[in-house]
């Protein structure tokens, strides 16, 4: 059952520069539904609708599209060169999620699954192929399980054995019957260390999150203010947590990511709250041109930005945080006006 095209396709997808390959069936994640399903019942997802739209097609794969024999599922290594928890402990500067901290990851993974495709069509004639990455119903996690890229950890990520937690997911459905991998099995243990961590107590269990208190969802998906409670808890983080990410033991076993595009411009590994404050839409699209971070808007970021100025302990920051009390969004404006009477509060003790 084409074993042959299965060597041959490990090896382009390693020329290619993907980090690991496996494969499984549509039908390898009977339980995602029932899951998604709970975690939609109990209202975790936020204001993120979009999950439950379509959820018969991220709950069935085969739902998705019934041709489709085989996923090839691949995992692109972004691990950092540093300790993102580093920065958590300078406040005048901004803690931006290692993997916005260069290219749009989107763009770079469907670059390569394209590439990979054309080659697998190339192969086999007949072959239908569609590509995904993080943007369909598809769920990227239980089908990286199933496929034995990793286990989903108790912070809800993947986990390898062999590239940790850095890395991203993608998926070719192809109507080709593939061999197919065994799943990963779960490897956390008894170790906690990514629920213990949580700033905001994201984790109401193990293996279940609440997006509405992750600060990933707070920083980027979340239109409106932030809950007052949460505010001092997002700290510096102006895009994205990484927190429990980094401090998974497996990650002692991953290598730096060979993709450039992954690799920490300068500007954005440790960028200044002082200078971050002051941009505009215009400075803002040309600072995160082909950045994730250009997706959420400047409002949204400067509010950020402004979470992270009151929790700096910086009363110079003052007169940056002024300025943006006349904005013209309201919620840059309200952040703003707590950022100011968080750090004045901080100077009376």
């Amino acid at each position: 059952m084409n074993e042959n095209l299965k060597n041959l396709l490990l090896e382009q997808s390693h020329e290619i520069g993907f980090s690991m390959v496996r494969i499984c069936a549509p039908s390898d994640i009977p339980s995602a539904a029932s899951k998604l399903d709970s975690f939609l019942k109990k209202n975790h997802h936020g204001s993120m609708n979009w999950m439950a739209e379509r959820i018969e097609w991220r709950g069935n794969p085969a739902s998705l599209w019934p041709d489709a024999k085989s996923i090839i599922m691949l995992a692109d290594n972004y691990s950092p060169n540093h300790d993102p928890l580093h920065i958590l402990a300078h406040r005048n500067l901004g803690a931006i999620s290692v993997y916005a901290q260069n290219k749009d990851y989107h763009e770079v993974v469907k670059k390569k699954l394209k590439k990979l495709g054309r080659w697998l069509i190339q192969q086999e004639n007949s072959t239908q192929i569609k590509v995904f990455v993080d943007t369909a119903p598809v769920m990227e996690k239980p089908l990286g399980a199933a496929a034995g890229l990793g286990w989903q950890g108790k912070h809800t990520n993947l986990v390898s054995r062999d590239l940790g937690s850095w890395f991203f997911l993608g998926a070719i459905f192809t109507t080709l019957e593939l061999p197919k991998d065994t799943g990963e099995e779960d490897h956390c243990g008894s170790c906690s260390a990514c629920l213990d961590i949580c700033p905001t107590s994201a984790f109401p269990a193990p293996y279940e999150l609440d997006a509405r208190k992750c600060i990933s969802y707070l920083t980027i998906e979340h239109a409106g203010p932030v809950e007052l409670s949460l505010r001092d808890q997002l700290g510096n983080r102006i895009y994205g947590c990484d927190d429990c990410l980094a401090v998974c033991p497996w990650n002692k076993f991953a290598k730096e990511a060979n993709e450039i595009g992954y690799h920490a411009r300068t500007e954005l590994k440790a960028p200044k709250l002082s200078e971050l404050v002051t941009l505009d839409d215009n400075s803002f699209r040309k600072l995160f041109s082909k950045s994730p971070i250009k997706r959420i808007g400047r409002n949204r970021f400067v509010r950020n930005v402004l979470y992270a100025i009151g929790n700096s302990g910086n009363v110079e920051l003052i007169d940056s945080a002024k300025k943006l009390q006349l904005d013209l969004d309201p919620v840059v404006k309200d952040a703003a006006d707590w950022a100011i009477a968080k750090l004045k509060g901080s100077t009376n003790g």
